[in-house]
C-alpha cells in the first residue's frame, strides 16, 4: 500500500506536485503508534497564510516534505486504520490537524476520553493545539455538514474569537468602528459577528465582485468596496484588522485616518501582495496577532476550560449563520484537490463556498 502526499515549491507557491510512499505495515508500528486513513479535509484562504509564513512560523514542520517542498496543514477527520496503543481501536475517528495526504502516522500520547496528542519529535516546536486530536467517533456536532462546519469555520472561528477578545480586553484602543478587510473571508465574518453582537460598528472592505455576498451576512454595518476606502469619514477612531495583508491597503488606511487609526492588527495573508518592510505609517504601529500566544494567556486567565467553555457559548451564536450563508462543496480526487488549491490560491472561490477534500478517490 501506498500513501499519496500533495506538495507545493515553498518558493512557488503556484507548483505542485503528487508524492508517493510506502505505507508502514501495520505489525511494524512502533508502540503506540497510529496510522490513520486521511477521510477528509477542509480547504480555505487560512491554509493558504499557513503556506505563506511556513518558515516563520514552523508550519512547514509540522509534516515533513522533500527538500524545497511543504506539506500544507490542513483540519479535517482521520480514521485509525492499524492501531499499537492500547486504548484506542481500530475504526476510531479522530478531528484535527493533517497532512494534505492519503495516510498519516502519529504517536499517541496524553491520551483521554476525550483527545489525543501526537508526541512525535519534529512536532513538538509548534503550538500544543496543532498536535491536539479529538476523539469524535459517534459525536453529532463533527457528523455530517455540522463535521464540514467544524472543519471548515471552528479553526477559523476560534481565530476570530481570539481577535475579538483581544480587542475586548483593550476596550478595542477607544475605537468604537472597526474596520475588516477580505470581509468576505471566513474569519473576517465571524469577527464581524462577535464585534456586531457586542455592539461595535464593523465596515467591512472587500472588493466589488463580494460586495453582495459580505452585505448579505447581515453582521457588517456598512461594506466598502477598495476603491472607496479613503471615502470613509477620518474624524473618528478606528481599530483596523487586516485579513489581507496588502500593504498598499493598510498604507493607505493609516494615512487616510492618521493618528485616529488606534489600532492595526495583521491576521492573515491571503493578498500576498505584501512588503517587508513597508516602513513607519500614520496611527498606530501595525502588529501581528499570533494566535498561540493569546491563547496561553487565557488559558492562565481563564483556568481549566475557560477557553473552551466561552468559545462553545459564542459558536453556538455563529452556527447559524453558517446554516444561511455557507455551501459545502465536497470534492474527492488529486485533481480536485489541485484544482481547489489553485484556485484559492489565486482568489477564485466564489466566498459562499466552503470546500470539503479528499485526495482519496
Amino acid at each position: 500500500m501506498t500513501s499519496t502526499d500533495f506538495v507545493v515549491a515553498r518558493n512557488d507557491l503556484e507548483q505542485c506536485k503528487l508524492i508517493e510512499s510506502a505505507i508502514p505495515d501495520a505489525a511494524a508500528l512502533p508502540a503506540d503508534a497510529l496510522l490513520l486513513k486521511v477521510e477528509r479535509f477542509a480547504f480555505t484562504a487560512n491554509n493558504i497564510t499557513y503556506a505563506v509564513m511556513g518558515d516563520e512560523l514552523k508550519y512547514w514542520q509540522i509534516f515533513p516534505a522533500p527538500q524545497g517542498f511543504g506539506n500544507i496543514p490542513v483540519w479535517g477527520f482521520g480514521e485509525v486504520i492499524a492501531s499499537k496503543h492500547p486504548n484506542i481501536p481500530a475504526g476510531e475517528r479522530l478531528f484535527g490537524y493533517f497532512p494534505m495526504a492519503t495516510h498519516l502516522v502519529i504517536e499517541a500520547t496524553d491520551v483521554s476520553k476525550r483527545g489525543l496528542r501526537d508526541g512525535a519529535s519534529h512536532r513538538q516546536g509548534v503550538a500544543p493545539v496543532y498536535n491536539a486530536y479529538a476523539r469524535v467517533t459517534g459525536d453529532p456536532a463533527y457528523a455530517d455538514r455540522q463535521g464540514d462546519y467544524q472543519a471548515l469555520l471552528r479553526p477559523l472561528f476560534m481565530l476570530s474569537f481570539l481577535v475579538d477578545d483581544f480587542l475586548a480586553e483593550n476596550d478595542d484602543f477607544g475605537a468604537r468602528t472597526v474596520l475588516l478587510s477580505s470581509a468576505s473571508s471566513k474569519t473576517a465574518f465571524g469577527l464581524a459577528h462577535l464585534l456586531h453582537t457586542r455592539g461595535r460598528k464593523v465596515i467591512g472592505l472587500t472588493s466589488g465582485g463580494n460586495t453582495g455576498f459580505v452585505t448579505s451576512l447581515g453582521c457588517y454595518d456598512e461594506v466598502v468596496t477598495y476603491d472607496r476606502v479613503t471615502s470613509l469619514p477620518s474624524n473618528a477612531p478606528v481599530a483596523f484588522v487586516d485579513m489581507a495583508g496588502n500593504s498598499a491597503l493598510r498604507a493607505g488606511l493609516h494615512r487616510h485616518f492618521g493618528d485616529q487609526m488606534k489600532c492595526s492588527v495583521r491576521v492573515g495573508l491571503t493578498h500576498r501582495a505584501t512588503d517587508a518592510d513597508e516602513g513607519a505609517l500614520p496611527g498606530a504601529k501595525p502588529r501581528w496577532f499570533f494566535a498561540p500566544d493569546h491563547i496561553r494567556k487565557r488559558a492562565k486567565d481563564w483556568g481549566p476550560g475557560g477557553i473552551e467553555q466561552r468559545f462553545g457559548a459564542a459558536w453556538s451564536g455563529f452556527a447559524p449563520l453558517l446554516e444561511r450563508s455557507l455551501t459545502v462543496v465536497e470534492s474527492r480526487g488529486p485533481e480536485a484537490v489541485r484544482r481547489v488549491y489553485l484556485d484559492t490560491l489565486t482568489g477564485r472561490i466564489p466566498p459562499e463556498q466552503g470546500h470539503m477534500l479528499s485526495l482519496l478517490g
